[in-house]
């Protein structure tokens, strides 16, 4: 992975190179991540809280080996001010417990620094709809949870 300082991007151009490393994110193009993120970049989701590439790779890699077939597809976004705010569907296959294409629907918030790489990533979805509703046993208790916090 490469580190080697880049030559400052601006904000469309910072964008539409993060939007292509999402879309196109495989096992083969995870050596791209140093050219996309800062090396000392923290990345935060409803499940880690990390800092540098090392770190941001981990989740990718694990990723992988978790999740057959992900993909991410952007659908909208958002950028102003050195960062920038994108809606997304990631879509999977889960390799045990439900059949089929699953789609997780959240939103990114980034920073990025002068060389137009992402110095702070935030994601936003609702692990348990998004998630844990899917699984067999977990996602019957929590629609059952779900449905007495509505009445």
């Amino acid at each position: 992975m490469s580190t080697v300082a880049a030559a400052p991007l601006d904000g469309e151009h910072a964008l539409a190179r993060l939007v292509a490393f999402y879309e196109n994110l495989s096992l083969e193009n995870l050596a791209q991540l140093g050219a996309v993120y800062a090396p000392d970049a923290s990345f935060k989701d409803p499940f880690n809280e990390v800092q540098g590439h090392a770190a941001i790779l981990a989740i990718f890699e694990h990723m992988f080996v978790q999740v057959d077939r992900p993909r991410f597809v952007v659908l909208e976004c958002m950028q102003q001010q050195g960062q920038a705010f994108l809606t997304w569907e990631f879509r999977f296959h889960m390799r045990r417990f439900v059949a089929g294409e699953q789609c997780v629907r959240g939103a990114t918030h980034v920073r990025f620094d002068a060389q137009g790489r992402v110095a702070v990533h935030r994601d936003y979805w609702d692990v348990a709809e998004e998630l844990y509703q899917k699984l067999p046993v977990l996602g019957g208790l929590m629609r059952l949870l779900r449905r007495a916090s509505q009445r």
